[in-house]
């Protein structure tokens, strides 16, 4: 035993063992690299390589097929809109043709009256106001009149 414990601090053993540990370390960094490698295999780059590919190929019909997609919806929107007033006109011109109903709006909309019926027209006192305010403006220059209607305009978004 004593041979071994004097050859355990040799400098050849030291020197052989730090050679093995070396070794070792190196055997065992090439095996993780390799690991590593083993992962990712030229099948499986060139895989991903297609999908990629075809995900880029196709990124711009899909966008072209939903955006085609919205304006079919938003077409049909407004089909069903200019179906629902072509309706409404339809009523419109049926009621039209009735006597009755014509004679109610003449009368609302013309202030017509039949004869021997006395028409009135109730003027709100403000609006009367606002009509004599404007019986004088034709007397005044035209740039006087223009000026008043800014100054009314801009009175009023205030």
């Amino acid at each position: 035993m004593a041979v071994k414990d004097r050859d355990r601090f040799s400098t050849a053993t030291r020197l052989k063992m730090l050679g093995e540990q070396t070794a070792a370390r190196v055997y065992r960094s090439q095996t993780r690299r390799q690991a590593r490698r083993s992962r990712l295999t030229g099948r499986a780059a060139l895989l991903a390589i297609v999908l990629c590919t075809m995900i880029v190929a196709l990124a711009y019909p899909m966008r072209q097929y939903v955006s085609q997609r919205a304006e079919i919806s938003d077409l049909e929107r407004q089909q069903q809109q200019a179906r629902q007033r072509v309706e409404q006109l339809r009523d419109l011109k049926a009621r039209w043709q009735d006597d009755v109903y014509a004679e109610q709006q003449i009368r609302q909309r013309l202030h017509y009256v039949m004869p021997g019926e006395t028409g009135y027209i109730v003027i709100e006192p403000g609006v009367a106001k606002q009509a004599h305010a404007y019986l004088g403006a034709a007397d005044r220059p035209w740039y006087a009149n223009v000026w008043d209607g800014v100054d009314k305009s801009d009175a009023s978004d205030q």
